[in-house]
């Protein structure tokens, strides 16, 4: 069994150029995984391995690497003292197209390093980020990057980390120098200066006393990190206070990674990746603050059968229990279903159980990823990451566990698809490897949807911006051979209801023989606030049937029927947003009525009823965030009102000017070549997806008359 205390699972997310791939790079340069360091803007960085990474110089999938790091060093160099820790990282994008891919390693990881750039701070990317990192209560350290920029500010990011994440953001390192004077970092655990050697691409170090001029300040920020972690210790304050120099540094480092585990602070560093300055402090920071699988919460999970909760210890003598997060095709191995595991040990070319699907899953080989290549082992334990191979069906977010241990584990939050295209095969042979590429894609990217537009018969792409559907459709060209049309993106609206309406609906067939009977009374409308925001999901079915009017057989057909009508609202034939039904009496005939029966009615009786709950059209709508110089304010608001923008705020940032504005989907389409020639190309946007919210209706009988008019053309 490995030793686990010496283990470390952490991603590394930021926003678009924060540098997340470049510290990537570096960190398999210091732990011997590569003998070249690649950079991304040559196309050359080892995680971003698709084509359509190495052009475009960003990174669209995750990519997991293993590596191992001699710790702690001095100066550079092992010595006796030191103990080898064992790192599984995931360098994720940083495009919000691809938030997905960041959202299921957070599922998975047990800690995270937090880029920010020294020059922009804080970016809405990094926002969505902190977000999903809360939501998984994953501990994380902050590494400010790009030091060596104009502009660069490091205490600067440190407030805004305060200020706009609301997180407590402790220095425990101040920058020697900035822009191209930085030189190093004065540690205000050691209260010692470290400076890189250039010739070594950073490999060694040298160690100096507190700069003279710094004095001041570094105690001044010593001060500040002692109070911030004595709450943890509370001797380290008086210590502080009686004789500071009595304090020790282990006591320092203990009170620090109990801090930041327990998400109580996150500890802030800086150094510039590309420059490589700053990359081996922060590995031994990950090593010595974020915690290894033993010290996160005990995995909770559900027995499949009865619903009772079932804790797994990170130990390999406990059942098998793991969470399969991603898959890829490999053109040399096929499907791999990358894994994390949280208990117990497995075997290659053993059985597994899928809870999803009920069914037992041969694991014929097992590997350990570096980026695109496999390096196949003999088993997986408790704490490691892997990727299956050889099984039938695997889809995101399943859990995989020992046959007579099941277990259900915690699924990850997909979002909502937002945007769509629709795209037919160019020749009439494209037809099948269309297909066959669209079920390869949509098992890899959960947040792709495909369906098919019953009045026009087109196939629809949705997904999570135009970056993503513009991958997505090159992949199709290139991977799978595919040639395609495509048409002009397409805003995905949805429908929903404003009112609450009582209905009877009855359904009849006689057609000679046994007939069809349905009668069903039931009350249609919104879904509650409360099941809404405890997560439940979009449709809520109250049963207040009493008294056998219906036969219980029938009441999950009944649900079946409604819940799948969602799919094709009742005014334009856009999905509904949440919907609840309460069925509350209703009749049956002893020999005509049937599971089917009933769900046709429920059918009828959505159609039926939806009209007379007022539907609407939502749309969707966006985060904006705009940087721009002083002389363009005046063009870009403008612009942006009247593209229906809510401004919501302005900041400045560096001598520019940020505006922040919710504006919906429909009306930003194009923005950024606008945005491009009102600015003479000095201005640049981020766009999220932030909410949907009700069409104006001028927009809405717009779009209600759109479709309609397809409708009748097909």
């Amino acid at each position: 069994m490995a030793d686990l205390r010496f283990q470390r699972n952490f991603g590394i997310a930021a926003h678009i150029d924060a540098g997340k791939t470049t510290t990537t790079e570096r960190i398999l340069r210091y732990t011997g995984m590569i003998h070249r360091i690649g950079e991304v803007h040559d196309g050359a960085a080892t995680t971003d391995w698709m084509e359509q990474e190495k052009e475009r110089g960003i990174t669209i999938t995750s990519a997991a690497v293993s590596c191992k790091w001699q710790f702690p060093t001095v100066k550079g160099k092992a010595d006796a003292n030191t103990k080898e820790y064992y790192f599984n990282i995931i360098d994720t994008p940083g495009h919000v197209d691809f938030t997905v891919e960041v959202e299921r390693s957070m599922r998975v990881l047990d800690g995270l390093i937090a880029l920010f750039s020294a020059v922009d701070g804080v970016e809405p990317q990094s926002e969505t980020v902190w977000r999903q990192a809360n939501r998984y209560k994953v501990p994380r350290i902050g590494f400010v990057n790009k030091m060596d920029r104009i502009g660069a500010d490091f205490l600067n990011v440190v407030k805004q980390v305060k200020e706009m994440l609301g997180a407590k953001a402790v220095p425990l390192q101040l920058p020697i120098g900035a822009e191209d004077d930085f030189k190093g970092v004065v540690d205000l655990i050691k209260m010692k200066g470290i400076v890189w050697h250039v010739e070594t691409e950073g490999m060694t170090f040298d160690e100096i006393p507190v700069p003279e001029d710094m004095v001041e300040e570094v105690n001044h920020w010593r001060q500040n990190l002692i109070e911030a972690v004595a709450e943890y210790d509370e001797s380290l304050l008086e210590k502080f206070f009686d004789d500071p120099n009595s304090i020790t540094e282990d006591e320092v480092h203990e009170a620090i990674r109990k801090a930041c585990i327990d998400l109580s602070i996150v500890p802030m560093m800086c150094g510039s990746s590309f420059k490589n300055k700053g990359v081996q402090t922060a590995l031994d920071a990950v090593c010595r603050y974020l915690p290894s699988p033993m010290d996160i919460e005990d995995t909770v999970g559900t027995d499949p059968e009865t619903g009772n909760q079932i804790i797994r210890k990170a130990n390999a003598k406990e059942p098998f229990a793991a969470l399969a997060f991603k898959i890829m095709t490999d053109p040399f191995v096929g499907r791999l279903a990358f894994f994390r595991v949280y208990s117990g040990h497995l075997d290659a070319g053993s059985y597994v159980l899928n809870v999803r699907s009920g069914k037992n899953e041969r694991i014929s080989r097992i590997m350990k990823m570096f980026a695109n290549k496999q390096n196949p082992i003999d088993f997986i334990e408790a704490g490691d990451i892997g990727a299956a191979v050889g099984f039938k069906d695997i889809k995101t977010g399943d859990s995989l566990c020992d046959e007579k241990h099941p277990i259900a584990l915690e699924n990850m939050f997909i979002p909502e698809p937002v945007i769509a295209i629709a795209i037919e095969p160019k020749t009439q042979d494209g037809v099948e490897k269309m297909g066959m590429a669209i079920a390869k894609l949509v098992e890899e990217d959960p947040t792709l949807r495909v369906n098919t537009d019953e009045a026009t018969g087109q196939t629809i792409l949705r997904g999570m911006g135009e970056l993503h559907l513009e991958i997505i459709v090159d992949r199709m060209r290139r991977e799978f051979k595919v040639e395609i049309n495509q048409g002009a993106p397409q805003v995905a609206y949805k429908e929903a209801f404003t009112a609450s309406v009582e209905h009877r609906e009855v359904f009849k067939k006689q057609t000679g023989g046994r007939g069809k009977f349905a009668d069903i009374q039931f009350e249609i409308g919104p879904a509650d606030e409360e099941f809404i925001k405890e997560g439940k999901g979009q449709f809520q079915f109250v049963n207040d049937i009493f008294g056998g009017s219906i036969p219980k057989e029938f009441h999950a057909s009944i649900a079946k029927g409604f819940e799948s009508s969602m799919t094709t609202g009742v005014l334009a034939g856009f999905p509904l947003d949440t919907m609840k039904v309460r069925i509350f009496d209703g009749s049956f005939h002893q020999v005509d009525s049937d599971a089917m029966s009933f769900e046709l009615c429920a059918k009828s009786g959505f159609r039926e009823a939806g009209r007379k709950a007022k539907p609407i059209v939502l749309e969707p709508i966006m985060k904006v965030e705009v940087v721009t110089p002083d002389q363009y304010m005046g063009d870009v608001t403008g612009d942006l009102n009247r593209r229906r923008a809510m401004l919501e705020g302005m900041d400045t940032r560096n001598n520019l000017q940020v505006i922040k504005a919710k504006v919906p989907l429909s009306e930003m389409f194009g923005y950024v070549t606008q945005l491009r020639s009102l600015s003479s190309g000095r201005a640049t946007s981020t766009m999220e997806f932030s909410h949907y919210a009700p069409a104006p209706r001028n927009i809405e009988e717009e779009v209600v008359a759109k479709a309609k008019g397809k409708t009748t053309a097909a």
